[in-house]
């Protein structure tokens, strides 16, 4: 593990890139948002919603429901616009002296950061170590700590009592748990929990319930920090059919159906690894082991792969725009088992004409 300064990397680079324009005819392995979804319920809870856009948003009902999902007072939540406005909250809203992001991972809330002028410094986890997280290498005088679990694009999920060793008196340590609701069981989730001193929780909805349209995720933290950070929104920041996704999201059926979500991505991963081991005669490896609904590889010529892929009707990630990782590495969603097993075919196809 490793500390460098910002480099030329394309934080603004993200999976939708892929997919703008003439990729609506790919077939998607580059944005992590569950496939077939939002589902039908869903759609109508919020399509029901529409009939109150007259009036402006009252977000008392959502944000309660959080708080009860999560078993916190609702002066520990705060509603928002996708966990990414969280992210730009933060870096206006908190006073930072000494900002450190643990890379790789989701790399907007370092362009959040830099851009409301702080100074950002990056751990960089390796792969040598299985881009496990050693909180000793993060600087003792950080004030402010970042780190996604299960993070992306790595697909690691940390221990959450080494996450909790980052813990300061005075330091803010961010969880990004945007995909923790893809694990079964939500295994090493932080959310809840209010004995870590300065622990702020983002939550997304988008990931799992397809919604990355509409603009739903959540915070998780000490009141204090929640009202600064809610002093930063403007006004009705969340829009109606927004919320009424969140609280739909909470019910036990939603938690149920997402519970059962995520075993059936764990299978489906399972799936997918077990197809990408039989490329390791051509170089290719993949980060083990995955926990999120996507798996990051490495392989050789992984630039012209990708394009041939492409051409091949398949879009996938890039990886060389998260620090810490180079052209060689890519990003790939957890599809179904039918949908994996075609792409499968399609990269034995792109590995070799990559070779020649």
């Amino acid at each position: 593990m490793r500390t460098e300064p910002a480099g030329a990397h394309d934080l603004r680079h993200h999976g939708d890139a892929e997919v703008r324009d003439d990729g609506a005819k790919l077939t998607d392995l580059a944005v992590n948002v569950r496939a077939d979804t939002p589902p039908a319920w869903l759609r109508e809870r919020i399509a029901g919603s529409l009939a109150g856009l007259a009036a402006y948003p009252d977000g008392r009902a959502a944000r309660a429901a959080v708080a009860a999902r999560h078993g916190v007072a609702v002066e520990r939540v705060l509603l928002t616009a996708g966990a990414a406005e969280a992210f730009v909250l933060l870096a206006r809203a908190l006073t930072v002296r000494h900002a450190v992001v643990v890379h790789p991972q989701f790399t907007e809330p370092e362009a959040a950061l830099r851009d409301a002028g702080h100074r950002v410094e990056r751990v960089l986890l390796r792969e040598e170590d299985g881009f496990r997280l050693d909180p000793a290498a993060v600087p003792e005088d950080a004030d402010l700590v970042v780190v996604g679990n299960p993070t992306n694009p790595t697909s690691v999920l940390h221990p959450a009592a080494t996450i909790a060793e980052l813990a300061r008196p005075g330091r803010t340590l961010v969880v990004d748990e945007a995909f923790l609701d893809a694990v079964p069981g939500e295994r090493e989730a932080l959310a809840g929990r209010t004995d870590v001193p300065g622990l702020v929780v983002l939550r997304s909805l988008t990931k799992t319930w397809g919604l990355a349209g509409l603009r739903i995720g959540y915070v998780l933290a000490d009141p204090e920090t929640v009202a600064a950070l809610e002093r930063a929104q403007p006004l009705w920041p969340v829009s109606t059919p927004a919320l009424a996704a969140a609280q739909a999201c909470m019910e036990p059926r939603a938690l149920a159906e997402a519970a059962h979500a995520a075993h059936r991505v764990a299978t489906d991963r399972a799936h997918l690894v077990a197809g990408l081991r039989e490329f390791a005669p051509d170089g290719l490896r993949v980060v083990e082991p995955a926990e999120g609904p996507f798996v990051l590889v490495r392989l050789p010529r992984a630039t012209a792969v990708r394009r041939h892929l492409r051409d091949l009707g398949w879009a996938v990630r890039r990886g060389d725009t998260f620090p810490g990782l180079d052209e060689e590495w890519l990003r790939l969603a957890v599809r179904d088992r039918p949908t994996v097993n075609r792409f499968l075919q399609a990269l034995d196809q792109a590995v070799t004409l990559a070779k020649g």
